[in-house]
């Protein structure tokens, strides 16, 4: 296994919850920062809001030439509490929220190491039960001024961490399955919402790599594996196969739900560490941020500084870039970490494209043109430019509520693969209309969704737009 084809992947899990947008410290989405993989203190009490301690995944190998083993890689973020200092003209110092010098600011703040643990070649016929130390520690740093004088310090603390790592393996139909779990044996009381996410891993997740052995897919087993994958059970940590496509020899057990081959979206220039993040959303966002508010930013955390000041850089081709991407949709997909998928709603029809040329093109599909298809609904034909009252009923999103009732322009009319019919349409009272037109981001509903409007209810609304 090379941990480094696997590693951006790894990674996007380990930093996922590490910053939430607007990125400053003082922002309240700030304050509940550690969103997934944490593994609690197992002495916390209930005031402390601790996440239980344990994880536990299950897996499948197909045995092949030679003695059958895996590496397993545990990677995690231990918490690292930054308190500033600043020291008084008599030489005292006391802790402060934020110090400015030279007209840079650093804020005390929670910031997190990156740890692993590996466990080498662990023989499958022979269960493993070990445990480890995380060392904790103090680190200082000074704070000087231009003049040269030490204005205050930068303290960096760490509690001590001990973790358990447990596998056995047994055989099921031929393959053998795996079972890994992880335990945080912190030994220590934690009372507070704080104490406990210090005695916390965070962003806990597995690489495990195997020897002579091949994992098997348990999101699209082999019809002779079937029943086993049938069979595996997890706990806060799900297992896919990682690395090129096609290859067998890797598997990452995260703690949010991926396929199988899941990649980054190559379209994303770097990571923006929020949960389920839509790179294009929070690089708007970020851009909409003041100057002080960036500020503030660039003094809570350096991953926030790279962020801002990539976000700042960005051209408007790189922007332009984020809007969206849709590959031959007739072929394998692999998950991608920036933009989950939403429903039919989410989707960007107009920015997406097949090898270079819209999917529509009528040299992939000439019976297939939503400029000009149309649909007929109630006996009326309902084409581009039609227009309709929306009666939301399926209940896909929140936003239906908004949508109940008001008037809509169609501006296109799609057949999905499965030949399903999707309209395109924006509300005629949306003030940002023409440049949901210019971006092609459109709000999509069924035909049955759908109302359109006479010739009398129709005039006003055209009138409004020649005006």
């Amino acid at each position: 296994m090379s941990l480094d084809q696997v590693r951006t992947i790894a990674d996007a899990v380990l930093y996922e919850g590490y910053l939430l947008y607007p990125y400053r410290a003082s922002s309240h989405k700030n304050r509940s920062r550690w969103q997934f993989g944490v593994l609690g203190p197992p002495y916390a009490t209930a005031a402390s809001f601790g996440e239980e301690p344990g994880m536990e995944m299950q897996c499948l190998l197909a045995p092949q030439d030679g003695p059958a083993a895996v590496t397993v890689h545990l990677r995690f973020l231990q918490l690292q509490v930054r308190e500033v200092r600043s020291t008084g003209e008599d030489g005292a110092e006391a802790p402060v929220d934020q110090l400015t010098v030279d007209g840079v600011s650093v804020m005390s703040w929670d910031e997190a190491v990156e740890r692993e643990v590996v466990l080498a070649a662990l023989p499958l016929d022979e269960p493993a039960d070990t445990v480890h130390e995380v060392a904790g520690g103090e680190d200082t740093e000074p704070v000087i001024d231009a003049q040269g004088t030490v204005v205050g310090r930068i303290v960096r603390r760490r509690l001590p961490l001990t973790v358990r790592i447990r596998t056995h393996a047994v055989m099921d139909d031929g393959c053998v399955r795996l079972t890994v779990s992880v335990t945080n044996e912190h030994p220590e009381p934690a009372d507070s919402k704080d104490a406990a996410i210090r005695a916390s891993l965070i962003g806990a997740h597995l690489l495990l790599g195997a020897h002579d052995a091949a994992f098997v897919s348990l999101l699209d087993p082999p019809a002779e594996a079937a029943e086993a994958a049938g069979r595996c059970r997890q706990h806060r940590c799900w297992p896919v196969l990682a690395g090129p496509k096609g290859s067998t020899d890797t598997l990452l057990g995260a703690p949010i739900i991926l396929y199988d081959y899941p990649e980054v979206a190559e379209q994303s220039p770097g990571a923006l560490f929020d949960s389920t993040e839509i790179d294009e959303i929070l690089t708007l966002r970020v851009m909409t941020m003041t100057e002080e508010e960036k500020a503030e930013a660039r003094a809570t955390d350096p991953r926030a500084r790279e962020i801002i000041d990539r976000c700042d850089g960005m051209s408007p081709a790189g922007l332009q870039q984020l809007h969206g991407l849709l590959r031959d949709p007739h072929a394998p997909q692999p998950a991608a970490l920036v933009g989950p998928p939403g429903d039919v709603r989410d989707v960007e029809p107009a920015a997406f494209d097949t090898a270079g040329a819209p999917w529509w093109d009528p040299a992939a599909d000439a019976s297939v043109r939503p400029e000009s298809d149309a649909v007929v609904i109630d006996g009326v034909r309902v084409a581009k430019g039609s227009l309709v009252r929306v009666h939301p009923s399926r209940r896909a999103d929140a936003q239906d509520l908004f949508f109940a009732g008001q008037v809509a322009r169609v501006t296109a009319v799609l057949a999905d693969v499965d030949g399903g019919t999707h309209i395109a349409l924006v509300l005629v009272d949306d003030p940002a209309s023409d440049l949901h037109d210019w971006y092609g981001r459109y709000f999509y509903f069924a035909p049955d969704e759908l109302t359109p409007l006479s010739v009398e209810e129709s005039a006003p609304h055209r009138e409004e737009n020649r005006s």
